[in-house]
């Protein structure tokens, strides 16, 4: 059974590389993460053409999750109780004082999947330190935490994949000095991860397949790809049901090279 995972930047814009890449790869299971589409106008037939079942969750402007299954797609859950605005399903977004601050946000969506709940998981970015959008991605990561507790008790097998919008160590970024002072870094993201893992959640690192690092995201400008300025923040949280069956890992950087490429690279994980 092979997961993955992949941060799309937009389906729409990345569909062409997108159907390529699952016709080459042939992943059983796939969360996609900023599809930037309301699912209503999510590209299912063109998915589905190759054998897929699609569940989407996008209100059409950002954001937006998907999960895309050619080994079944059942107890579909758009977002997650505990999740800042979450009301069950989608609704009217919240508006909070600060401009461009919504609730809720397509952030989240779960399924179950041959055997294994799995969880398509975009984290807030943050932007700085001390802002309103930094407490609103603390206060996420805590309704997650709380949200994949409550999995873990009435399943064994679980995994939770995404851009997370968090390097987990040092060894995550290209240049530690780079990053002082920002998010993706700070103690309190990086303990909302740990905090994660001791749920019983295990990391996947995948390989690099080039070079010694497993980074996952690049950014377009000022050739960060070709220097490998890069940082880890795509994941695979795995329960030990689901770490126990891990074959292999790796990162498919051939997917953020050519024309027109995500800033992501997908995570792929074999499992027995």
């Amino acid at each position: 059974m092979r997961l993955a995972t992949w941060n799309v930047n937009s389906v729409k814009a990345r569909l062409p590389r997108l159907l390529e890449w699952l016709a080459g790869t042939e992943p059983d299971v796939v969360g996609l993460q900023e599809t930037k589409v309301a699912a209503a106008l999510f590209p299912a037939a063109e998915v589905e053409e190759l054998g897929y079942e699609v569940a989407a969750h996008g209100d059409g402007r950002w954001n937006g999750v998907a999960l895309l299954s050619r080994v079944g797609l059942e107890h579909v859950s758009l977002g997650f109780p505990g999740e800042p605005g979450y009301e069950g399903e989608p609704g009217e977004a919240l508006l909070l004082d600060e401009p461009g601050l919504r609730k809720p946000e397509a952030r989240a969506i779960g399924a179950d999947c041959g055997g294994i709940r799995v969880w398509s998981l975009y984290a807030p970015n943050g932007r700085t330190p001390g802002s309103a959008h930094y407490a609103y991605k603390l206060e996420w990561y805590a309704a997650l935490r709380g949200a994949l507790a409550a999995e873990l008790k009435a399943r064994l097998a679980l995994a939770a994949f995404g851009d997370f919008n968090v390097a987990p160590t040092d060894a995550d970024v290209w240049d530690p000095a780079v990053f002082v002072g920002s998010t993706h870094v700070t103690p309190p993201e990086r303990q909302a991860l740990a905090d994660l893992r001791a749920l019983g959640l295990h990391d996947v690192v995948p390989a690099p397949m080039k070079g010694p690092h497993p980074f996952t995201y690049w950014d377009y400008r000022a050739g960060a790809f070709p220097k490998d300025q890069g940082m880890r923040i795509d994941l695979v949280y795995a329960s030990q049901a689901v770490a126990d069956r891990v074959r292999a890992a790796y990162v498919d950087r051939e997917a953020r090279k050519g024309h027109g490429p995500s800033d992501h690279a997908p995570v792929v994980v074999d499992l027995s």
